[in-house]
C-alpha cells in the first residue's frame, strides 16, 4: 500500500532536510526557520540530564559538546536548583564566546510582571545581555493558553522583550496537547517552537488523537518557523524498544531544525554526535512502520505523563 500525503508529511518536506550545509566539524546545519540562522542538527539539552553531572563535570560535558560541533544551548529558568543550568551555560559562554552559537532560554511565569523580571534573571545567570531565542515554556492546556495569549500575560512580555532586544526571537514550547499548540501558533505571531515530537506519539490508527507531527508541525512548516524536536527518547521510556539511532534520525528526519536532547554522560553526547554527523533521512516507509510499532504500545501512557512532564 501507498503512503499518502496525509500519512506523513510528504516526500518534498522531508526531502527539503535530506542535504544540510556541514560545518567545520563535519556537523550538519540547518536553517532556522525564518531567523536566518543556521543551527546543528544537535542540540544540547540543558535540563535535568545536563544538571546530573555537577558543575564542573557539566561545564566540560557543555564544552566538550561544542568542541565536536553542537552550535544550539538549550536551558530554562527552572532547570536545576536555583538556576544551576543556566549559571553553569553563562559560564561558559564567559569562558568561550558566543560566536557561532545559539542560546535558547524559557521562561515560565504566565504574567507580565513575573515574565520579565525571570527574564532579568535569567540574562544575569547567563552572563548575557540577549538571547538569541525565548520561549514561553511549556504550554499546557486552554486554559493556560488563556493565560499566555491575557493582557498582561507571557506572549505580551515576550514581545516587549524582542522589541527591547533582551531576546532577538521569540517562541513557545508545549509538552502535550497538540491542538491547543496548533491554536497558539496559529493565533500569535512566533519565531519558533519546540514540541515534543518521537515516532511513538504519531499514532497510525484511523481517527486517533492527534499528535504534534500531524496537528501542530504543519502550521508551523506553513508559517516558516524555526522547530526544534524534543522528547526523542520519550523520557527514556524508548529506550530498548527501537535502536538510539533510529530514534534521532526518526527526528532528524522529520522538517525540524534540530532535535534537543539531554546527554547525562560523555559517552552520550560522542554517540549521538556521530549519529548527527552520519544522519541519513529514514525512508518514508520505514519510518511510517516505526510509528506504527512504538505508538500502538506507547501513545496513549505518553499522552497521559507528559502533561505532568516538563523537563527537557
Amino acid at each position: 500500500m501507498g503512503i499518502s500525503r496525509r500519512d506523513f508529511l510528504g516526500t518534498a518536506a522531508l526531502g527539503a532536510v535530506a542535504v544540510p550545509l556541514v560545518s567545520a566539524t563535519s556537523m550538519p546545519m540547518r536553517p532556522l526557520g525564518r531567523t536566518g540562522a543556521q543551527v546543528s542538527i544537535l542540540a544540547f539539552g540543558g535540563g535535568s540530564r545536563f544538571v546530573s553531572y555537577g558543575e564542573e563535570p557539566g561545564i566540560a560535558a557543555l564544552n566538550h559538546a561544542l568542541d565536536l560541533g553542537i552550535t544550539y544551548i538549550d536551558t530554562c529558568d527552572s532547570y536545576g536548583k536555583n538556576g544551576e543550568s543556566q549559571l553553569w551555560i553563562g559560564k561558559v559562554l564567559k569562558q568561550r564566546g558566543r560566536k557561532g552559537l545559539w542560546l535558547a532560554s524559557k521562561i515560565g511565569p504566565r504574567k507580565y510582571d513575573d515574565f520579565m523580571r525571570m527574564l532579568d534573571v535569567s540574562l544575569k545567570r547567563l552572563q548575557v545581555d540577549q538571547v538569541d531565542l525565548l520561549h514561553i515554556h511549556a504550554l499546557m492546556g486552554p486554559d493556560d493558553l488563556a493565560a499566555v495569549s491575557a493582557k498582561g500575560g507571557a506572549y505580551e512580555a515576550a514581545m516587549k522583550a524582542k522589541e527591547q532586544k533582551m531576546a532577538r526571537f521569540i517562541g513557545i514550547t508545549c509538552h502535550a496537547f497538540p491542538d491547543v499548540l496548533k491554536t497558539a501558533l496559529e493565533r500569535h505571531d512566533f519565531d519558533c517552537t519546540q514540541m515534543a515530537l518521537n515516532a511513538a506519539m504519531r499514532s497510525q490508527e484511523k481517527g486517533a488523537q492527534p499528535s504534534f507531527e500531524t496537528v501542530a508541525l504543519p502550521v508551523a512548516q506553513r508559517k516558516k518557523m524555526g522547530v526544534t524536536a524534543m522528547k526523542i527518547f520519550a523520557a527514556d521510556v524508548l529506550v530498548g524498544q527501537a535502536s538510539p539511532e533510529k530514534l534521532i534520525h526518526y527526528g532528524m528526519s522529520l522538517p525540524v531544525a534540530a532535535t534537543v536532547i539531554g546527554m547525562p554522560k560523555v559517552a552520550h553526547i560522542d554517540q549521538n554526535v556521530a549519529l548527527a554527523k552520519a544522519f541519513r533521512p529514514l525512508p518514508l516507509p520505514e519510518m511510517k512502520k516505526m510509528s506504527g510499532d512504538l505508538s500502538e504500545k506507547n501513545k496513549i501512557a505518553l499522552d497521559t505523563y507528559f502533561r505532568n512532564h516538563l523537563d527537557a
